[in-house]
């Protein structure tokens, strides 16, 4: 009998390319690993793995076992959820991740929503980059997540996660309202405010600037669009931003109806950002899920 724990450790081998890679995400040691993927070795009875040194690679009995090991993984997220449907109400933490604006924005009208209809439910709330969500849901320490891509930056499919649209956007470029920039290439020779380098509006701002010829002089770093708002219209620099960035707290902006701050101007550019709520493949159906989905959809404004 394949053990359920040591097929997991297989695939996030497969995902995360080293032992040493899966001990730190698992709080484990690199022996303990091995050694439970040499008891999976034993059990499957065949090798899954070769060894050269300190390297591995999946044998072709791996590279099998690793596809159906995400199978088999599914199905018990199926199976999880099937069971919670056949409960009197739903109970128990329900771990999201999110990034900052929407924490700000999306989450306080739906957390209210879905506590007032579900008051057993413990919400819990952690805030993420987008490109940390993928991670955090594998390794099961988030139950939902919000992900996003760019028109400039699609998304990489992942294998064992399943996602559902939740938010469709303009990217604006954030200028000092009294600036004549209201292009990017005009944007040049300004100074630019930027997000922290390996989050994805970091690699979003870089590629909109390359795709115009330059590489963008960084005076400011900072991850909340608030800061970065504020920062703008103090002269400091500029900077892109989606319509979410301007959006209230516990609101969030209509299609066409983004007003930036005073001090602001937005010049609205061809690209887009969406966001999607991610979760495990086969958590869909999991009513705890499904009361996310709808709580978090049901705050958004109409489409026009």
């Amino acid at each position: 009998m394949l053990d359920v724990r040591r097929l997991r450790l297989l695939c996030d081998l497969d995902r995360l390319g080293t032992i040493a890679a899966v001990a730190h995400a698992h709080s484990y040691t690199p022996s303990a690993v091995s050694q439970q993927l040499s008891t999976l070795e034993r059990e499957a009875g065949v090798a899954l793995l070769e060894r050269t040194g300190r390297r591995v690679t999946f044998t072709a009995a791996g590279r099998v076992l690793v596809a159906h090991a995400e199978t088999v993984l599914a199905a018990l997220e199926r199976t999880t959820a099937a069971l919670a449907e056949v409960s009197a109400q739903l109970t128990g933490p329900l771990r999201i991740g999110a990034f900052p604006t929407a924490v700000r924005t999306l989450l306080p009208p739906a957390l209210v929503a879905l506590g007032g209809d579900h008051p057993a439910l413990e919400l819990r709330v952690t805030e993420l980059d987008p490109v940390a969500v993928p991670r955090a849901l594998r390794e099961r320490q988030l139950d939902v997540g919000l992900v996003q891509d760019y028109d400039l930056a699609p998304a990489e499919p992942d294998a064992g996660l399943d996602t559902t649209p939740l938010l469709d956007e303009t990217v604006h470029l954030a200028v000092p309202a009294d600036a004549q920039t209201a292009t990017i290439p005009a944007a040049r020779d300004h100074p630019w405010i930027v997000a922290t380098p390996g989050t994805l509006c970091h690699t979003v701002t870089l590629q909109v600037c390359r795709a115009a010829g330059f590489t963008p002089r960084t005076r400011h770093q900072a991850d909340d669009f608030a800061t970065v708002l504020a920062l703008v219209a103090a002269g400091q620099g500029v900077s892109l931003v989606p319509d979410l960035a301007v959006a209230g707290p516990g609101t969030v902006a209509g299609p066409g109806t983004a007003v930036p701050p005073p001090g602001v101007k937005l010049v609205a550019l061809p690209y887009r950002r969406r966001t999607w709520i991610a979760y495990r493949k086969g958590a869909a159906a999991h009513p705890a899920v499904t009361a996310f989905v709808a709580a978090l959809r049901g705050c958004l404004p109409p489409r026009t």
